[in-house]
This record gives structure tokens, C-alpha cells and sequence, in this order.
């Protein structure tokens, strides 16, 4: 078993170094690219005190974690290698989940949040004013949000750059659309803003019904293929508490069905969601 796991793992180091001294060299912003996504994941998600860093950090402090205890509870290493696998994704699995929650949360209240922009632009109030209001009176799910931005506002009173820093924090389009539509008004004047409000009310109240009728289509199915992408593995999980039983996948046979199994598993559940998404609005005046 160690000469698999050594041939495996001497395999990987020159691929690796093959790939690296053949492979075009990629722009400066690449890396950058991929860091700013999970930091816009992490924003979505509603953990600003947590870095891409610490995440990717906690990750792999799962991944060794789920090693140790693999092997003591199954002494074989190559369930204990599916076993870190999978506890290294536990924190980007907790990320992504809760992502999408604040993400539906956020765009159920986004309708509530623009009729009281609305409202308080018809009464005459300041932009400011009607904003930083939001983080009194407006939906729950963006209370916080605009909070900060009123702090960020008291303090340096710079309009511009505090718009700026509430994009950031709500990483969100309909939001970046409601941050550059107030700032255009603010610049050049716009007195159709109220009505443009309440039109993108109307807007994001259809979008929501028709997305919200779409869901609840698909959930059965996602639920399903979930189930039947996890029974595999629930299968070896207790198969673990059987040590005659498990010790099975620890020859090379066993490690090419595991690695074969959760490629099979990763690939069929990607798919899955890839023909299942809903589109997403991008973010385009970030």
C-alpha cells in the first residue's frame, strides 16, 4: 500500500512540475481574479471578517483532521484519503450554502429596500439620508449593510467612495444597479429616480415570483440526485465501523474504485447542477 501511495503521490509531484514548465505563463490578474471570487463569496455570504486565506486555511486544517481520523477509526489510508477529501470541503460546502441563503434572503427584501428608497426620495429626503434610513427601517437581510454604510458616510461624508464600499459589502447586482442609479442622480440630478424605483420594484417582484415557481419545480429533483450522489458514501461510512470490511479498499484495486467512484460522484453532481442552475444576474458595474 505505501509503494501506491508513494507511486501516486510521485506521479502528482511531476505532473505538477511538467505543467508548470510547459504551461503558458497566465496574466498578472489571473491569481487575483480567483482570490477576488472568494472573497466576493465570502461578501455574498455575509462573513466580512473571514479572508480567502483563512478559509482556504480552515480547509485544509479539515482536510488533516478528517486524515487523522480516518485512519484511526478505519487504519486504511486510502478511505482515509477519501475521508480528508471530503472534510476539506466542509468549510467551502458551509460557505457556498449559507452564500445562497443570504443570496435568496437578500433578494426577497431587495422589493421592500427600493419601495422605501422610493418613498423617501419622493418625501424629499437626501440620498444620503435615505439610505443610511435603510439601515433603521429597511428589510432585515440588508439592515446590516446599509448600517455600515451610514457609519462610513458620518465618518468621512464622501458619497462616492461610501457607495462604492456598499457594493462591496452587498456583492449583489440588483444592488450594484440601485447603488449606480442613486449615484447618477447625485451627479447629474434625476427627477424620474421615484418612478425608476418603483418600475424596478414591479421588476424585481415578477422576477422573484417566477424564479421562486422555478425553484420549487426543481427541488425534488436536486433533492434526489443529492441522496443518490451521498448513499455511496454513507454506504462506506458505516462500512468504517467494520475494520475486516473496509480493509478491502486498501490495496490498489480499492484505491483506483474509490478514486474512480468520487470522480464519477464529483463529475455527475457538477453536471447536474450545471443543467439545473437558474441563470444569474452578473454583476457588470462592479
Amino acid at each position: 500500500m505505501t509503494g501506491y501511495l508513494l507511486g501516486l503521490g510521485l506521479g502528482v509531484g511531476m505532473l505538477l512540475i511538467w505543467s508548470g514548465l510547459t504551461a503558458p505563463s497566465r496574466p498578472a490578474g489571473a491569481a487575483s481574479a480567483r482570490r477576488s471570487r472568494l472573497d466576493e463569496l465570502l461578501a455574498r455570504a455575509g462573513a466580512e471578517g473571514t479572508t480567502a486565506r483563512g478559509l482556504l486555511t480552515v480547509s485544509v486544517l479539515c482536510g488533516l483532521l478528517g486524515l487523522v481520523v480516518g485512519l484511526v477509526v478505519t487504519a486504511t489510508p486510502t478511505v482515509a484519503l477519501v475521508a480528508a477529501v471530503g472534510a476539506a470541503y466542509v468549510p467551502v460546502a458551509v460557505i457556498r450554502g449559507r452564500a445562497s441563503r443570504v443570496t435568496e434572503e437578500r433578494a426577497a427584501a431587495w422589493p421592500e429596500a427600493v419601495d422605501h428608497l422610493a418613498s423617501a426620495v419622493r418625501a424629499g429626503m437626501s440620498l444620503p439620508e435615505a439610505l443610511a434610513g435603510l439601515g433603521e427601517r429597511g428589510p432585515e437581510a440588508l439592515r446590516h449593510a446599509f448600517a455600515a454604510f451610514a457609519r462610513d458616510y458620518q465618518a468621512s461624508g464622501r458619497f462616492a467612495e461610501c457607495l462604492d464600499a456598499l457594493k462591496d459589502r452587498l456583492a449583489d447586482p440588483v444592488g450594484d444597479r440601485v447603488v449606480e442609479a442613486l449615484r447618477i442622480a447625485r451627479d447629474v440630478g434625476g427627477g424620474d429616480l421615484g418612478r425608476m424605483l418603483r418600475t424596478l420594484s414591479a421588476f424585481l417582484r415578477d422576477d422573484l415570483r417566477t424564479r421562486g415557481e422555478l425553484v420549487a419545480r426543481q427541488a425534488w429533483t436536486i433533492n434526489g440526485a443529492r441522496l443518490a450522489v451521498s448513499a455511496p458514501w454513507i454506504v462506506l461510512a458505516l462500512m468504517s465501523l467494520q475494520r475486516d470490511a473496509i480493509s478491502q479498499f486498501g490495496s490498489g484495486t480499492g484505491l483506483v474504485l474509490l478514486v474512480g467512484g468520487l470522480v464519477a460522484c464529483v463529475l455527475a453532481y457538477r453536471l447536474m447542477l450545471m443543467i439545473g442552475r437558474l441563470p444569474r444576474e452578473p454583476r457588470v458595474l462592479r
